[in-house]
C-alpha cells in the first residue's frame, strides 16, 4: 500500500458544519506532515511473507517469538479515521454512557467555536487513545524482554509498555499518555494505563477526558498485516460506566517513519475559532 495514498484520505462524515470544517482542517493538517520524501521510504522490509508479484502477503499467519508469543512488531496506521473524528462512532444513539456535563461540553465543542482550545491546535500531545487513530504510522518494537516500546511519528512521541510485572504507580506525575503496564491474555496483550492529566480530548467530536482516566487496550495482531486494539475507556468523572471501540491497524511494509515538526512556523492556530 501507498503509505501517502493510505493516509490522505480522511474522508467525510456526518458532522455539523462548524465541526466539520474544523476537523477537515485537523485532519489535513497532520496527513501533510509527512509528505516530504524520506530517505528510508523505499527500502524493502526483510523477513515478510511476499506473494509471487513481490508483494507483502498482509493475511499470511501473525509471526510469533522464540516463547511463542505473537510479535506485534512492525509499522502500523488506523484504516480508517472515522473513530478520529469520533471515537464513539458505531455506538449506537444513547448507548455512548456519558455524565450530563460532558455530553454539554462535547455538544459545544462539535459548534467549532472551541477549535483554538483544542491540545493539538497548540501542538500539545493528542493523548490516548487518540494517538493511535491519528492519520500518522506508530512503530511497535517488541524485541527487548519486560517492556514493549511504541513510538508514534506524530509529534515524535514515544510509549513503553512495561511486562515486567511491575504495578502501576499510586499518584503519578500526571501525563498526557500516562504509565503503561501489560500483560499477556493468551494472544492478546492487554495493556493498562493510568496517569493522566485529564486534558485529553478523546477525539476531534470533543469527548472530554478527566484525571480519573484509566484505559485499557487489547492488542491481538489476527494476521500478519492487521492488527486490532480494543480500548475500554473508564473515566468515572465522566462517564457513567466503562465503554469500548475497536480500531483496525494495517501494517505498513517498505517504509520507516518520518520527522514529524508540529510549532516550526506554525501559522493555523489565530485562524481557529474560539472564546
Amino acid at each position: 500500500m501507498d503509505r501517502v495514498q493510505s493516509i490522505r484520505n480522511p474522508g467525510v462524515y456526518n458532522t455539523p458544519v462548524g465541526l466539520k470544517s474544523t476537523l477537515l482542517r485537523l485532519v489535513l493538517l497532520l496527513a501533510m506532515c509527512p509528505l516530504a520524501p524520506a530517505q528510508w521510504v523505499k527500502l524493502p522490509s526483510q523477513g515478510v511473507p511476499r506473494t509471487k508479484d513481490g508483494k507483502v502477503d498482509l493475511t499470511a499467519p501473525a509471526p510469533r517469538r522464540p516463547d511463542r508469543k505473537p510479535d506485534l512488531s512492525g509499522i502500523w496506521l488506523i484504516e480508517s479515521p472515522k473513530l478520529l473524528i469520533n471515537l464513539a462512532a458505531n455506538l449506537k444513539p444513547g448507548e455512548l454512557p456519558i455524565q450530563p456535563w460532558a455530553e454539554a461540553l462535547t455538544k459545544e465543542r462539535s459548534t467549532g467555536i472551541h477549535a483554538a482550545e483544542e491540545p493539538q491546535a497548540h501542538c500539545l500531545p493528542p493523548g490516548l487513545p487518540r494517538i493511535n487513530a491519528t492519520p500518522n504510522p506508530f512503530k511497535i518494537n517488541q524485541q527487548e524482554p519486560g517492556v514493549v516500546v511504541i513510538l508514534y511519528e506524530a509529534f515524535n512521541l514515544y510509549r513503553q509498555i512495561f511486562t515486567d510485572g511491575r504495578e502501576l504507580g499510586k499518584d503519578p506525575n500526571p501525563s498526557w499518555l500516562g504509565y503503561s503496564v501489560g500483560k499477556w491474555d493468551g494472544d492478546t496483550l492487554v495493556v493498562d494505563t493510568t496517569g493522566f492529566n485529564g486534558k485529553t480530548w478523546l477525539d476531534q467530536a470533543g469527548h472530554p477526558t478527566t484525571d480519573a482516566l484509566h484505559v485499557t487496550e487489547r492488542f491481538r495482531r489476527r494476521d500478519f498485516g492487521h492488527l486490532e486494539i480494543q480500548t475500554t475507556i473508564d473515566d468515572p468523572k465522566a462517564y457513567t460506566r466503562p465503554w469500548s471501540a475497536t480500531e483496525v491497524m494495517e501494517l505498513q511494509p517498505d517504509t520507516e517513519l518520518m520527522e514529524f515538526a508540529c510549532n516550526e512556523n506554525e501559522k493555523d492556530v489565530k485562524h481557529l475559532l474560539g472564546k
